[in-house]
């Protein structure tokens, strides 16, 4: 396994995406890229890095063409959404269970104003594919891409479920099954953001980071506490967060989630966060072989003993 930092490569000496791609690939089975910085380049660079490795392979340079896997994008967070559903159906016993129940994908106040909407958009987008109720929840102005948010709606209207948006986190907990509060900088402050960086605008990202901690401030009533928890489904909603959380009284003075809330539910949020290694494996699996279940299968039929 190595680790690429662009910093550190030829990729700051000027190689182009084409090159960087087929030069890390000759004894390369997978790929996994981390791009959620700029808004509109994430995604858009791993396709870039795909269809390099698809001319590399064809033309006979690569004697493979290695897996992607989607670490995390400014669109979507594949391998987190999917641990959060790999936990839900572990939860309550299978993905059918999941039709019907409603989850909450809400904003909440963070003393930092540059998270990725990559996770509530992730969220949004598959779990409306399953038949759940979602609920999208955030402050006026802190919308997500406008392209997941139709995506979201097509999924609801496809599988009978709904998908509604609120700006009142208090009215979006009522009744609710399970809740996601987590915080996210709004799109326009994200594409800001992506502009500035993209210039080197030292001063700019510092002016913007000013105003928009200064919006954030004005929400930190957007807190998952016990008040709120009390109006979900039988006071006893399933709580989720893609860690680290901000926790109010212990890694913040005021954050997303009440310290009490956070502890009641926090051994279950280290199993949601401890799918993800499974998730990433399975993504491999199913890029490497055409059927992954035969091969599992003829794994656990050989009865081979893990070592250690």
């Amino acid at each position: 396994m190595q680790d690429l930092d662009e910093e550190k490569s030829q990729i700051a000496h000027g190689e182009t995406v084409r090159e960087t791609a087929n030069m890390i690939s000759f004894l390369t089975d997978f790929i996994g890229i981390r791009d959620d910085l700029f808004l509109g380049e994430g995604n858009k660079y791993m396709r870039e890095v795909g269809e390099a490795l698809d001319d590399g392979f064809a033309e006979g340079v690569l004697p493979h063409r290695p897996g992607i896997v989607n670490l995390q994008c400014d669109m979507d967070h594949p391998t987190q959404s999917l641990s959060d559903l790999l936990h839900l159906k572990n939860t309550y016993g299978s993905l059918e269970n999941l039709k019907g129940k409603k989850i909450v994908m809400s904003w909440a106040y963070s003393p930092s104003y540059g998270k990725p909407l990559s996770v509530p958009q992730g969220i949004i987008a598959l779990m409306t594919r399953f038949g759940m109720d979602v609920t999208l929840a955030h402050p006026k102005g802190y919308d997500l891409i406008p392209e997941i948010i139709d995506i979201a709606k097509q999924n609801a209207s496809q599988s009978g479920s709904l998908f509604r948006i609120t700006n009142n986190m208090a009215s979006a907990f009522e009744g609710a099954d399970i809740v996601y509060p987590k915080s996210w900088a709004p799109y326009h402050i994200m594409e800001e953001r992506t502009n500035l960086l993209q210039s080197g605008d030292k001063t700019g990202l510092d002016e913007l980071e000013i105003r928009a901690l200064a919006e954030n401030a004005k929400h930190k009533d957007w807190e998952c506490d016990d008040e709120k928890m009390k109006l979900t489904k039988d006071s006893n909603a399933l709580y989720m967060h893609c860690l680290p959380a901000d926790i109010t009284g212990v890694s913040c003075k005021r954050g997303e989630v009440e310290a009490d809330v956070f502890e009641k539910y926090r051994i279950r949020t280290y199993l949601e966060a401890g799918y993800k290694p499974y998730i990433i494996a399975a993504m491999m699996l199913a890029n490497r072989f055409e059927n992954p279940a035969d091969v599992l299968n003829r794994i656990l039929e050989g009865e081979k003993k893990r070592v250690g």
